[in-house]
């Protein structure tokens, strides 16, 4: 790799990785002019709660903000592959949600990784699809000396890597997806051929 080369391609790294971070910061202290900036116009985004563009994304994010939903992020290490103005990148991370269960108020800390397409367009990067994978979590009460109860047959209803987080989120009143990618399974490989196709080019522009 000739030094120029190396030279876009650190930068590159540096700009995604920039994105990345401002995405947790501006979306958790309610910054949602900035938030808006990390996405592409088409840009969509995918989770437990939601599925959709990332205009309503924010949207009902702020609907929750000012309702009292308390969901916070933590991130990790980043892996990002490049392909000229094409990258996936794969960030370590946490979902942590307070709300009650029941009548106790309760922490759900979920450990995942966030699988990102982006894409380089007019000389900015942005994110095209972000898709959680969710690989465990945990649920505690606030107070630890409070006895939490669970309904065994609705928390086996959710893939192991969210059954926590999508049984809080039941509870309060959002429709969960039940399929989404964990450590291990169909749809996890299904996501893995997805990033694959839009490195590679096979998968239709802005379209992964």
């Amino acid at each position: 790799m000739s030094s120029t080369a190396l030279e876009v391609a650190l930068r590159d790294r540096l700009e995604i990785r920039d994105l990345l971070e401002n995405w947790v910061v501006w979306r958790d202290a309610g910054h949602w002019e900035r938030f808006r900036s990390v996405w592409h116009a088409d840009g969509r985004m995918m989770a437990t709660w939601f599925q959709g563009s990332a205009d309503e994304f924010i949207r009902v994010s702020k609907e929750g903000w000012e309702k009292g939903v308390s969901i916070l992020h933590f991130l990790g290490g980043t892996s990002i592959d490049l392909s000229g103005d094409r990258a996936i990148a794969q960030t370590k991370m946490t979902i942590s949600q307070r709300g009650r269960i029941g009548d106790i108020v309760c922490d759900v800390v979920c450990t995942g990784r966030f699988y990102d397409f982006l894409e380089k367009r007019r000389g900015a990067w942005g994110l095209v699809l972000r898709q959680p994978i969710y690989e465990k979590d945990t649920v505690s009460p606030v107070n630890p000396s409070a006895t939490l109860v669970l309904d065994k047959a609705l928390l086996e209803r959710f893939p192991q890597g969210y059954r926590h987080l999508a049984y809080m989120q039941t509870g309060i009143g959002y429709k969960v997806k039940e399929d989404m990618p964990g450590v291990k399974g169909p749809q996890v490989e299904a996501l893995y051929a997805r990033g694959a196709a839009w490195l590679a080019r096979t998968a239709l522009d802005g379209a992964p």
